[in-house]
């Protein structure tokens, strides 16, 4: 699991790659936090090279946007492969969480707030 970060303009793009499950979902926490913590207030988290996310994984996303809230921010999903929209579906987060099918619509979100 590895995490990669862009920039376009203010807005933080965080690219996952590989799983998050229980085994790595405190250090990928962690990165998230120190990333967003205190400075940071658009995230777009770009799920195209995610190709698994357990319970803890939604744990992480869902302590991310909350974090962000709190901050004044949003956070906004892009690029599910049908596997794991189908873990946010199921889960209900679809429901909670915003998401756009790809990047692009996932800035222009973040740049109209």
């Amino acid at each position: 699991m590895s995490l990669t970060t862009a920039r376009i303009g203010s807005i933080l793009i965080v690219s996952p790659e590989g799983q998050i499950n229980s085994a790595n979902a405190a250090a990928i926490e962690a990165e998230l936090i120190s990333l967003v913590d205190g400075r940071q207030r658009q995230v777009v988290l770009d799920m195209s090279r995610l190709n698994y996310i357990s319970s803890a994984g939604l744990r992480v996303v869902l302590g991310l946007a909350k974090r962000l809230k709190q901050q004044e921010g949003a956070l906004v999903l892009c690029d599910m492969s049908p596997h794991v929209r189908e873990v946010f579906d199921v889960s209900g987060f679809l429901a909670i969480l915003t998401v756009t099918d790809t990047r692009e619509q996932a800035v222009a979100r973040l740049a109209a707030d």
